[in-house]
């Protein structure tokens, strides 16, 4: 069986949080954080996000957005898309 392992670019489109700013981006390149292409990760978001930055990866047929960190009342909202 041959699964879609896609590029995936998480982009910030608000925030609430210290941690994050509009703009900033999160990629992975397949199953790995794309480190030298990504701002600061925070792993209480992408616990939030990343079941459907997996749907993402794999190909799924979902809308970019928004989704978002809920996190202590600091809301951050990212779009997620496949990119080339």
């Amino acid at each position: 069986m041959n699964y879609a392992d896609n590029k995936v670019k998480v982009t910030v489109i608000e925030s609430h949080c210290p941690k994050y700013k509009e703009g900033d981006v999160i990629c992975f390149q397949g199953s790995m954080l794309d480190k030298e292409n990504s701002d600061n990760v925070c792993m209480v978001a992408m616990n939030a996000i990343y079941p459907f930055v997996y749907a993402f990866r794999r190909g799924g047929n979902l809308k970019n957005g928004p989704y978002q960190c809920t996190d202590c009342g600091e809301t951050v909202k990212f779009t997620i898309e496949t990119v080339d």
